[in-house]
C-alpha cells in the first residue's frame, strides 16, 4: 500500500489540469446536504450554509479498507461520488477505488456524465473501451501494470479485468461530481419492467431459447 500516495498524486495532477464537465461553481464551497430547510438547491443538490461547513465535510475515509470481492464478478468498486462525499458538490470531480480478486471483472459499463482516468496501484489489468457507431465500434484495449494510467472518454462503454494471479487495486478519477453508472448487462437484461423478448432477440440476433 506504499504506492497509494503516488497514485493520489497522479490523479490530483490529472484532475487539476482537466476542465470539469460539471458547471463551474459560483462560490467557494457548496457542501451537499439533505436538510432541505437550511439549504439552497444547486445543480441537483441542496447546499449547506457555508458558515456551517467544517473540515469533516471535505474528508472521505471510504478508501481505507479493501472492498469485498467475494461476489460472482470478483470485484468491488467503492465510489466517492457526491452522494458519498458531500464536499464534492459543484466541484466537478469524484473518485473510485477498484478492488479485484484474481480473474475479477468490472463489467462493461458507461459513465454518462464523466471521463474516467484510471491508475493501477497493484496487479495487472486488461482494460478497454469501445467507440460509438461513428467510429465503427472500435475497441481500444491495453494491459496495464502497476503505475500505468489509462483514460476512458466520457460516455463510452469500458471495462477492467484482472488477468493476473494476484489481487489487483486501482483508483479512478472522474470529471464529474456525479458521473453516473450504467452497467450494460443490468440495463439491457435487468430493466424493470423488462424489455420485450422480441426486441432483445432481434437486437442480439439470437433465438428465444438461447
Amino acid at each position: 500500500m506504499k504506492f497509494l500516495p503516488i497514485s493520489f498524486l497522479v490523479l490530483a495532477l490529472a484532475t487539476a489540469t482537466a476542465f470539469a464537465y460539471d458547471p463551474s461553481p459560483l462560490q467557494d464551497i457548496c457542501v451537499a446536504t439533505n436538510d432541505l430547510s437550511s439549504g439552497v438547491f444547486v445543480n441537483g443538490k441542496f447546499c449547506k450554509d457555508p458558515n456551517q461547513a467544517s473540515a469533516d465535510d471535505f474528508l472521505f475515509t471510504g478508501f481505507r479498507n479493501p472492498g469485498n470481492t467475494s461476489n460472482p464478478l470478483g470485484s468491488k468498486v467503492t465510489t466517492a461520488f457526491v452522494d458519498q462525499f458531500p464536499g464534492l458538490n459543484t466541484l466537478g470531480i469524484s473518485m473510485a477505488r477498484l478492488d479485484f480478486a484474481p480473474g475479477g471483472l468490472n463489467p462493461p459499463h458507461t459513465h454518462p456524465r464523466g471521463t474516467e482516468v484510471l491508475v493501477v496501484v497493484e496487479g495487472t489489468l486488461l482494460v478497454g473501451f469501445v467507440t460509438s457507431d461513428q467510429l465503427n465500434n472500435t475497441l481500444f484495449t491495453k494491459v496495464l501494470y502497476k503505475g500505468d494510467v489509462f483514460v476512458f472518454p466520457i460516455g463510452l462503454i469500458h471495462f477492467q479485468l484482472n488477468i493476473g494471479n494476484t489481487y489487483a487495486l486501482a483508483f479512478a478519477g472522474l470529471s464529474s461530481q456525479n458521473p453516473g453508472l450504467i452497467t450494460i448487462a443490468n440495463a439491457v437484461f435487468g430493466a424493470k419492467p423488462p424489455i420485450s423478448a422480441d426486441v432483445l432477440t432481434k437486437a442480439f440476433q439470437v433465438d428465444r431459447s438461447c
